[in-house]
């Protein structure tokens, strides 16, 4: 049994939950393309959305339906994106919602819709009308995986998490799956995600905990620095395992709060490795800082940076690019404060050059995954971001998308 497997077998979903996974013909490549969740009971919900202006039509839908409480469906399609589609990308994101509740018994604002895919392209939602009933009856305990294998657009794998806690003699249970390997950028990457838990938690501890978990995982990643019209991640509550419920200042709230950041750094994680293209995993560490906002202004700045990225593929440990991203950053620095390591070895100090020898720099930015740590030397302000190298196959895969749809092959 091959790694892969045994980590989607692993996969439970929380009590009172069920998903599913169909092939609709939205791709057209006999792949899973539309996926389903469902809560037999009543739940709380939230939702991050992108920051991009130009926002889909099941974005400005799911938001809406968000406010009206009791989110019970999630309907998500891959292969396009319904943004940029006018009135009709609207009115096919609300038949969307609409299919769905039908299949399920409930009020389309009652369902969560999302779309991942091709941007300025109809969506065909008669093939999603037509396959609603089929995946409505394939709902499953067991349907993690199908479902998460739905959402995938250029992802290679399926990304899946789950993490379990106590509260007593009560079992928590949070899983959660994502999508997303190329537009991904902080802010939101280009990703979808979806967590769901049988906690009982009061709908703002829920936004409190999905905002503090998203800050310190899906806003803390890039690929390469592209933002997406569709981001989102949501997070669903159905209070089926019973547990007193989490409010401010309970006691077991921060355990909550540490699980759902671990569900969430774990996909997050997921999500960088398989970008399109990408051959190396990198950490940056940005320490000593003025303030936590320069510290992020700063791993920004080298995680979007094309010079750095290129040279991390060719396994060149090129600082002066490193501090000359550092040095537009926008973040406060002192050039002859500076300090650069890959892993523990040091290539400046103090803005200069280190002593160091070159090929143990070199064996260290040759790894699939490494380091690079920025000391700062002018205050506590931190922060750590997840990014990758940018490969030559990344601009081969991202060349032709839409000729090459508009075009029919």
């Amino acid at each position: 049994m091959s790694d892969k497997t045994k980590k989607l077998k692993s996969i439970k979903l929380p009590k009172g939950f069920r998903a599913s996974g169909v092939y609709s013909g939205i791709k057209g490549n006999n792949k899973l393309d539309l996926g389903l969740i469902f809560s037999e009971r009543t739940t709380v919900s939230t939702a991050a959305f992108t920051t991009n202006q130009v926002k889909a039509a099941p974005v400005k839908l799911s938001k809406k339906h968000l406010r009206r409480s009791d989110i019970r469906a999630v309907i998500v399609n891959s292969g396009n994106a319904n943004a940029c589609n006018g009135k009709k990308g609207d009115d096919d994101a609300l038949s969307m919602a609409r299919c769905a509740a039908d299949s399920l018994g409930i009020n389309p604002w009652q369902v969560f819709i999302c779309s991942t895919g091709i941007i300025g392209y109809p969506l065909p939602i008669d093939k999603i009308r037509n396959a609603a009933p089929d995946l409505a009856s394939n709902l499953r305990v067991s349907g993690w995986k199908n479902f998460s294998e739905a959402i995938m657009t250029s992802d290679s794998v399926n990304k899946v998490a789950s993490s379990q806690i106590n509260f007593g003699n009560n079992k928590i249970t949070i899983t959660g799956a994502a999508k997303g390997s190329g537009m991904i950028a902080p802010n939101m990457a280009t990703m979808l995600a979806f967590i769901v838990t049988d906690a009982a938690i009061t709908q703002s501890e829920l936004k409190m905990a999905t905002k503090i978990a998203v800050d310190e995982s899906f806003n803390s990643i890039s690929v390469d620095g592209d933002m997406s019209t569709n981001d989102t991640v949501m997070v669903m509550a159905n209070g089926a395992a019973k547990n007193s419920v989490l409010k401010k200042n309970s006691r077991n709230l921060s355990k909550f709060v540490e699980a759902l950041k671990k569900v969430m750094l774990n996909l997050s994680k997921q999500l960088v490795k398989d970008g399109e293209g990408v051959s190396k995993f990198v950490t940056i560490e940005v320490n000593g800082a003025a303030t936590a906002k320069d510290a992020r202004k700063v791993s920004k700045a080298v995680s979007e940076s094309s010079l750095v990225k290129c040279s991390w593929n060719g396994s060149d440990p090129n600082w002066g690019r490193v501090i000359d991203a550092v040095g537009y950053s926008g973040a406060k620095i002192k050039e002859e404060k500076v300090d650069i390591f890959f892993g523990n070895f040091a290539s400046a100090i103090g803005g200069m050059v280190a002593s160091t020898p070159i090929e143990k720099l070199k064996n260290e930015v040759a790894k699939e995954e490494f380091t690079l740590r920025i000391e700062l030397n002018l205050g506590n302000g931190s922060h750590r971001l997840f990014t990758s190298d940018l490969s030559e196959e990344y601009v081969a895969f991202n060349r032709l998308e839409y000729a090459l749809k508009i075009q029919g092959h």
